[in-house]
């Protein structure tokens, strides 16, 4: 029976059995659903040997930030923050295909560093099953050549195991919107900056506060294409509140707002 076959409870026996021959580990951490149930089974397993690390960024929401910070705190987990200088590099800013693959690298490079200076050496990542067959993905070989471990795709853990038992876990990620580095939403090609990424973020935020669960704001220059749930769709006939998104996402800087039809997905 391979890995991923296996029930998601049997999994996490030997999820345990994985970590717990670590003498100590540092953990990429963000606070999304990935990193979070991997943070709660680390700490069960290694303890205060558990460090977890975490990129303040730009690319990352600050409301995130602040989710990830809050809940490491309220859960007893150590955490640091560091500062990658991913806007440095020429290779990143320019956002071709391998952008990911250039974020991480200087984002375990520095990991690494701080890892060192707690006597650390092990570094973990929240890869699943499903991402190691993502070819888009160029983040894995980031961490692969960094020697980094994926202690969730070792045991076949799928998207839909990790929600399952984080929800038995009573973690509040269990049913959180999946969220990606907020350079995804700009088309490849198109250079990045911080200011780029401000503005994306205020006008998703703009789609949180609406009530959306879950969304993307798409940039194409003076354009911002938001993508919903087709279900959540009809919220939008409403006059009131598509002003409302409109005026806002406007004031952040765009011009033009418009839906996609296809509504929210990986595109």
């Amino acid at each position: 029976m391979t890995a991923t076959a296996l029930a998601p409870l049997e999994k996490e026996a030997k999820l345990l059995e994985q970590l717990r021959r670590y003498p100590s580990a540092a953990l990429a951490y963000s606070g999304g659903v990935d990193s979070t149930y991997l943070a709660d089974v680390a700490h069960e397993a290694l303890g205060e040997n558990l460090l977890l690390l975490i990129a303040e960024a730009a690319t990352m929401p600050r409301e995130e930030y602040d989710f990830a910070v809050a809940q490491a705190k309220n859960r007893g987990w150590r955490l640091e923050s560091f500062s990658p200088a991913v806007f440095d590099q020429v290779s990143f800013v320019r956002n071709s295909d391998m952008r990911c693959y250039y974020c991480k690298s200087e984002v375990f490079a520095v990991m690494a560093q701080h890892a060192a200076a707690h006597g650390i050496t092990v570094l973990l990542h929240g890869e699943t099953a499903e991402d190691a067959f993502d070819t888009t993905r160029v983040g894995i070989r980031a961490a692969r050549e960094a020697g980094v471990h994926a202690p969730l795709a070792d045991q076949g853990f799928t998207k839909a195991d990790i929600r399952e038992r984080s929800r038995i876990r009573q973690l509040p990620t269990w049913d959180k919107a999946s969220f990606a580095c907020l350079a995804t939403r700009v088309p490849t090609g198109t250079p990045l900056s911080t200011e780029l990424l401000n503005r994306i973020e205020t006008a998703e935020t703009v789609l949180k506060d609406s009530g959306f669960h879950q969304y993307r704001a798409r940039h194409h220059g003076n354009l911002c294409r938001i993508e919903i749930e087709p279900e959540e769709f009809p919220r939008l006939l409403d006059p009131a509140l598509r002003q409302q998104i409109i005026t806002a996402i406007q004031y952040a800087g765009y011009t033009y707002v418009t839906l996609d039809l296809k509504g929210y997905g990986r595109h």
